[in-house]
């Protein structure tokens, strides 16, 4: 069937369901989007093992933790939210603000996060009384499909209209642009490719930025209890997380000391100028990232590096040569390396997280450990990046957290700097339509234009 009539009926289909449910209360959208949230936590481990064997990418444990994990706090996060009929009512301003649905969304979902994106979406479609149709990366085709097939399982016993969650069950690039052409709105996740697509399609779209995040290490902390974390953060599902952590910088006097606490804590330290090229070389073959070590384990990498390497070994830690362009560690790499960096001051570790981040990952993160409320609020005041993530697992704590004030998602905004349309946590809030509902003030009185102008 020729691809716009194909994504015709869909369309077609998602219209008639959203129509329906466009009716349903705050209370009936709430139990939905529940049962879509634990309709992947009740199926955490068979959804982990549907992935892993389908992509080949990844830990099966840790999708596990994610698929548990997500699920739980985006609907913690949802729950409690406004999001049908009047959402707000302000005296002082005379302004009331009502909540509509935007109506059919896509969803394009990439294959390193083939269940708890099609989820984290169809949730925020959900909470806005939208239909939603989901375009998967064709490597994880059947996973992304069970998955929508147990949350419209689980969403048909509340009564939820028929088509109200849609997927592409045999995907493919026009399909996926046809979908987006089609559709009222446009969330793309995945690579930038897609997400220039997303935007070029001529509707409303939002789009990620590609990771890259730098970890830098301040002066005065805990090296023990704050490297750890950053090894935590590289090794989660073998490192293809876009918030995981990508270098660490260093200050020269403690390199030693900080080294060792990664060697401790499972990393496989390479300093030697032809083991790096080696290895440099195999993950960035003519300068781009080897498609067949996205995801795969640290002793892989090693491996197709012919690098030995102990059993055990989570991270491969490499000495960068250089910072910033010129220098392929510069850029990010889907897979548990991470490169490392020296600094004489933390202006200029700084500069060098700068630098890594114009090669790319421009408006993403970056991972600080700092106890120096001065120097965090200048890294904040001068990296291009839309989250600065202090003492914590950047890698599963970036996209919203129970321990942090970021909205839990599984879409990160990368602002201007990262051609992104926002610069925030994707969330609910972008798939409704807000009518503002304006009131004269009654007691309000106009300035003179001496009051006005006044210096």
């Amino acid at each position: 069937m020729e691809a716009k009539v194909f994504v015709g009926e869909l369309i077609a289909k998602a219209r008639k369901a959203q129509q329906a449910y466009e009716s349903f209360t705050q209370e009936q959208a709430d139990a939905i989007v529940r049962a879509c949230a634990k309709a992947v936590y009740d199926n955490a481990e068979y959804l982990a093992r549907l992935a892993v064997d389908e992509t080949r990418m990844g830990v099966y444990e840790h999708k596990i933790q994610k698929n548990l994990g997500k699920s739980k706090v985006i609907w913690n996060d949802l729950k409690t939210k406004k999001s049908v009929g009047i959402l707000s009512r302000n005296e002082e301003t005379g302004i009331t603000e009502i909540a509509r649905p935007v109506g059919v969304v896509a969803a394009i979902t990439p294959c390193t996060n083939p269940v708890v994106t099609p989820m984290c979406n169809a949730m925020f479609a959900l909470k806005g009384l939208n239909a939603i149709i989901v375009g998967p990366h064709p490597r994880s085709k059947k996973v992304s499909t069970e998955t929508v097939r147990l949350m419209n399982e689980a969403i048909a016993k509340l009564g939820a209209p028929e088509n109200l969650i849609q997927i592409i069950e045999e995907p493919s690039v026009e399909l996926s642009a046809e979908l987006m052409k089609a559709a009222d709105v446009v969330v793309a996740t995945g690579g930038m490719p897609m997400v220039r697509s997303a935007y070029s399609s001529g509707k409303p779209a939002y789009g990620v930025g590609a990771g890259n995040v730098q970890c830098i290490f301040d002066r005065g902390i805990d090296y023990a209890k704050e490297v750890p974390m950053a090894v935590e953060g590289r090794a989660f599902d073998n490192g293809i997380i876009c918030s995981g952590e990508q270098t660490a910088i260093i200050a020269e006097e403690d390199y030693e000391t900080v080294i060792a606490e990664f060697v401790k804590a499972g990393c496989f330290y390479i300093d030697d100028e032809a083991t790096v090229t080696k290895l440099t070389e195999t993950i960035f073959p003519d300068g781009v990232m080897n498609k067949n070590l996205v995801g795969v384990s640290a002793l892989k990498i090693a491996e197709a590096a012919g690098i030995e390497v102990p059993e055990g070994t989570r991270v491969l830690l490499v000495k960068a040569p250089g910072y910033g362009k010129g220098f392929l560690l510069s850029k990010e790499k889907m897979c548990p390396v991470i490169s490392t960096y020296t600094y004489k001051t933390f202006e200029e570790a700084v500069a060098i997280a700068q630098a890594n981040l114009d090669v790319e990952g421009r408006g993403h993160s970056v991972s600080l450990h700092s106890y120096n409320k001065e120097h965090i609020e200048y890294a904040g005041e001068r990296l291009t990046v839309s989250r600065v993530l202090i003492n914590q697992i950047c890698s599963t704590m970036n996209g919203g957290s129970l321990f942090n004030g970021l909205t839990p998602t599984t879409t990160l905004g990368c602002a201007s700097w990262g051609n992104n349309s926002i610069s925030e946590n994707f969330s609910y809030k972008f798939l409704l339509n807000v009518i503002r509902v304006a009131y004269r003030l009654p007691d309000a009185k106009a300035p003179t234009d001496e009051e006005i102008w006044a210096e």
